[in-house]
């Protein structure tokens, strides 16, 4: 399939699912909105991966670009493509589709247990996966209503909503399951990170207790993304 992967910050890559994707056959053009990149049409796209930044979904006047891949990623879920979205893209889809988002009384950072919902037990995407895993965090924003049609799949003690689909083929997740050992050595050098007074000794422990059930998780998921939401023989056409 050929899917349009939206970037948000030269950090933010899609990092292990896109490599997965690429690996599964799909042919990925990604957009660097932070680089001037104009948000394009839907012809000749299958699917759509939005990936995270640390802009808020509130912010369009000052990144202009949000508006135009929300109106996008809408047109996108009402014609029955698949879309997946990582943390700010998780938080765009529930704005662009009718939710809300807003600020959390204090930022989730580092390795939280995350929670599946009952739904999330049942759903296809989180076969063979533990109803219960450590996830990576580092938002300061989270989705306080679900859209319409909304389903909630995880939460955590900090975000109720850390994970929901819209329909079946739009998933949003407000956690990193895609960060590899380069993308997590950024996070105690983010603001919130600093803010929270995570230190970069806490973090490494953090990641020696925790990455390489993670990182299974992680690749588990973004394989099952890869294969069953966007599946390479199905080309969906609006």
């Amino acid at each position: 399939m050929s899917l349009l992967v939206f970037q948000h910050h030269a950090d933010e890559s899609p990092s292990r699912l896109g490599t997965i994707l690429a690996d599964q056959g799909h042919k990925l053009r990604t957009i660097k909105l932070h680089e001037g990149q104009a948000v394009p049409d839907l012809d000749d796209v299958d699917g759509i991966v939005s990936m995270g930044g640390p802009q808020n979904v509130d912010q369009a006047e000052q990144f202009p670009y949000l508006k135009d891949e929300m109106a996008l990623l809408k047109s996108a879920h009402d014609k029955g493509l698949p879309i997946v979205g990582v943390c700010l893209g998780a938080q765009l889809i529930a704005a662009a589709l009718g939710g809300k988002v807003a600020a959390m009384a204090q930022p989730e950072v580092g390795f939280q247990n995350v929670k599946l919902a009952f739904p999330g037990t049942v759903d296809t995407l989180y076969q063979g996966i533990t109803w219960d895993n450590f996830q990576c965090h580092l938002h300061g924003q989270e989705v306080t209503t679900l859209p319409p049609g909304g389903t909630p799949l995880a939460g955590s003690k900090a975000c109720k909503t850390q994970a929901f689909k819209v329909g079946l083929t739009t998933y949003a997740f407000q956690y990193h399951f895609e960060w590899d050992l380069k993308d997590l050595a950024m996070v105690p050098r983010d603001p919130m990170a600093k803010a929270a007074g995570l230190t970069t000794e806490t973090w490494d422990a953090q990641v020696k207790d925790h990455y390489d059930n993670y990182r299974r998780r992680g690749d588990r998921l973004s394989e099952t993304i890869a294969t069953m939401l966007f599946p390479i023989d199905k080309r969906r056409r609006g």
